[in-house]
Formats: C-alpha cells, sequence, structure tokens
C-alpha cells in the first residue's frame, strides 16, 4: 500500500528522521486496523518500532526511513541479519508477554522523507 502525504514538518537530523517516520507509520499501521501493542520496545537483542494485533495474529513492523534514494530505497535495509535479528526480538517479545504460539507477520513500512516534496510511505505485508 502506497499512500503520500505532504508534512510540515521536515527532519533536520537521522534521529529526528526516524521519530517522525516512525510516528507516521504508526499512525498508518492503526488507520489499518492494527491494535498498537508496542512501541519500541527493546531488549538485550536490540528493538522492535512496532508490534500490534491484527486478525488473531501479532504484526511485527519495522520503519525504515531515509531522505533520498541515494543511499537506496528504505526497503533495501533489510538485510539477511537485519531479518534473523527481527525473528530472534520477535520471540523475546512474545516470550517477555507470556504469548504463546500465535501466528506472527513481519510488514515493513518504508517513509521516503525528501526535503521538498510530498512524503511517501509504502506499507509492506507479509516481508519475512
Amino acid at each position: 500500500m502506497n499512500t503520500q502525504t505532504h508534512q510540515d514538518t521536515v527532519p533536520s537530523t537521522p534521529a529526528e528522521l526516524g521519530r517522525l517516520a516512525e510516528d507516521l507509520a504508526a499512525e498508518h499501521l492503526q488507520k489499518q486496523g492494527i491494535v498498537m501493542l508496542s512501541r519500541n520496545w527493546r531488549c538485550e537483542f536490540g528493538e522492535l518500532d512496532f508490534v500490534g494485533y491484527q486478525d488473531g495474529g501479532v504484526v511485527v513492523c519495522e520503519v525504515k526511513a531515509r531522505s533520498g534514494e541515494e543511499f537506496g530505497t528504505p526497503a533495501e535495509a533489510i538485510t539477511d541479519a537485519k531479518a534473523r535479528r527481527l525473528r530472534r526480538l520477535a520471540n523475546a517479545w512474545l516470550s517477555v508477554h507470556h504469548i504463546g504460539w500465535v501466528p506472527v507477520r513481519f510488514d515493513l513500512v518504508s517513509v521516503l522523507w525528501p526535503k521538498s516534496g510530498p512524503v511517501r510511505l509504502h506499507h509492506l505485508r507479509e516481508v519475512l
């Protein structure tokens, strides 16, 4: 699913870009009917950007943001190592929250936030 939006704020640092992109992604995911369970959940293995619940299963969503495509698209930042880390983090999240076996879906929201022009958000379901 692709959406475009005009945002008044232009991120000035990579950290601000990440935070604003995660805010935009969380809003989008909730509009898609995903109930937010955790956001920016951390453990010794790293961080999950967004964990939600939809259709009887857990949705783990990675948010990737870029201000331009000169270093590749946000989706290209999901490497094999990142995929393994996301699976490990999801297992840790399920364990910490005492959740037994449930289906887990891994989504990606990529946000391209150029210095001018519309912000482009792309939601890919079941990327892993």
